[in-house]
């Protein structure tokens, strides 16, 4: 395809300059091939890009296209948020072969997206996830360097999983990806909305501002997509009476929408990695045994489980989207074949009698329930390990710290990623909501070694904020650092 047939093809409004048969797409200067079309997010890499032989460039300014002509290239000047359809084109609109849901909200995208994966597998649905975790088909799981990647390497990835013959994508999409356009002309099937509470200020600046940029997942939908909803949050229960088009509603307790449809689940008994739950939408009913610890992972189950029931995957559900027998019992048995979802409440077993548990949990409301969810584990003392990443929402670090305070025994304040701030600045600005027994501790490992030092038989050490990562980011460096393993080399 030459550019500007790939043009018309993405009814992009500009004009090519110069001519050019295109062999590859990216936006990965050392990703590029001869013959290769440069998509130029960043200009300065554009010598870069035709040095490996790119003959064409998307550019933005006036000044990256006098470069890239300059050095040769056939180009042509757009917006930014138009090269996502340009990369749609070029890899043959990848989504349209496919069913699409995406997850977004504050706390629980990971697990939820992770749970619907699992079980469309279990469905016989061979599904792709892409989100924080990374990027998989099958067993193979490939690190993003964000949680949404930006839109041109995201189309790349949807292609792989269609060409993978995925039938499904479960992805999460985040709300920096939907403030910067990097899911234009995805086509979306079901959106699944989790929760919103305080995150990403630093980018956002105001909840509006960051409530409205999730809000754009669902008013986007195609015809015929379908919105579902955490009733139990006092945003997804506004959402539900002023979206249009299909809406299905979830919560614990209390009402589903009025004359809509919807599905309510009740928890009989939690434990470290096992949730009894019965599931229930009016109609049907059914009792579960969800291999997951922890009762906000009940709210996240009925989440995944109402977002696979809305896929319906034989058939659309029609206007009422009442679900008929089998499919809700399909679904029901397949959210038993899940698995636990890597960092996210995950138990490191021992032999000292002491809980040890994993988790994601990095923002002042994750924080609260994951220490909620631990509480009725415990025979003893909750302590807690816990640090606020560098150059990022710093008004969220003393709240992060009365969480901690709230749901602990014993707190210990450490570093997260620090990245190019101070690690003990951090820590002053975490000190304003610290209250009760705590101690501060900058090296992530010593303070693991710390919390597990005072832990006695029957307590239970929570270290949290990092999760699934296997790193931490000291300035600009990556250095290895693993919770699990600094929880392991403590316990032996």
């Amino acid at each position: 395809m030459n550019l500007a047939a790939l043009l018309q093809a993405a009814s992009v409004p500009a004009t090519a300059r110069g001519g050019a048969e295109l062999r590859s797409m990216t936006a990965d200067s050392r990703r590029v091939v001869p013959g290769a079309l440069f998509a130029a997010y960043k200009e300065v890499y554009l010598s870069d890009a035709a040095k490996a032989g790119a003959v064409a460039a998307l550019v933005t300014t006036a000044a990256g296209l006098e470069e890239a002509e300059r050095l040769g290239m056939a180009a042509v000047r757009m917006e930014e948020r138009e090269f996502a359809r340009v990369a749609h084109a070029f890899y043959g609109f990848p989504t349209r072969g496919m069913r699409v849901l995406g997850v977004t909200g504050t706390n629980g995208k990971t697990t939820v997206a992770w749970l619907v994966r699992d079980m469309a597998e279990a469905l016989g649905r061979k599904t792709a996830y892409l989100g924080t975790l990374g990027f998989s088909v099958g067993e193979e799981l490939r690190p993003l360097a964000n949680t949404t990647p930006f839109a041109v390497e995201l189309v790349e990835l949807l292609a792989e999983a269609r060409d993978a013959d995925c039938e499904l994508v479960a992805m999460e999409v985040s709300s920096h990806a939907l403030d910067q356009g990097r899911v234009a002309g995805v086509e979306f099937d079901v959106a699944v909305f989790t929760n919103l509470t305080q995150d990403h200020l630093d980018y956002h600046g105001t909840m509006e501002a960051y409530a409205s940029a999730k809000r754009r997942l669902f008013e986007e939908l195609p015809r015929g997509g379908v919105s579902v909803l955490n009733l139990d949050d006092p945003t997804g229960r506004a959402w539900a009476k002023s979206l249009k088009g299909n809406v299905v509603g979830y919560r614990l307790g209390g009402p589903l929408l009025e004359g809509g449809a919807g599905v309510r689940a009740t928890a009989s008994s939690v434990g470290v990695d096992r949730i009894q739950m019965t599931l229930e939408d009016g109609t049907w009913q059914e009792t579960v045994e969800v291999p997951l610890g922890g009762s906000y992972n009940v709210s996240n189950a009925l989440s995944a489980f109402s977002g696979v029931l809305a896929l319906h995957f034989e058939r659309w559900l029609g206007e009422d989207f009442d679900a008929s027998e089998d499919a809700f019992l399909d679904c029901a048995l397949a959210l038993e074949k899940v698995r636990p979802v890597p960092g996210r409440f995950e138990s490191v077993p021992n032999d000292k009698g002491v809980g040890a548990i994993v988790d994601y949990a990095h923002t002042p409301d994750a924080l609260e329930k994951l220490l909620a969810a631990v509480r009725p584990l415990t025979q003893g003392r909750v302590i807690t390990v816990f640090g606020c990443g560098g150059d990022r929402d710093k008004a969220k670090r003393p709240l992060m710290a009365k969480a901690a305070s709230a749901g602990s025994d014993l707190v210990v304040a450490t570093s997260d990623n620090p990245r190019t701030e101070d690690p003990l600045a951090i820590l002053a600005d975490v000190r304003a909501g610290l209250s009760g027994e705590y101690r501060e501790v900058p090296d992530r490992r010593e303070a693991v070694r710390y919390a597990v030092a005072q832990a006695k038989p029957g307590d239970v050490v929570v270290v949290a904020g990092k999760g699934h990562e296997d790193y931490q980011v000291l300035g600009k460096e990556k250095i290895h650092l693993d919770d699990r393993e600094l929880l392991r080399e403590a316990l032996a």
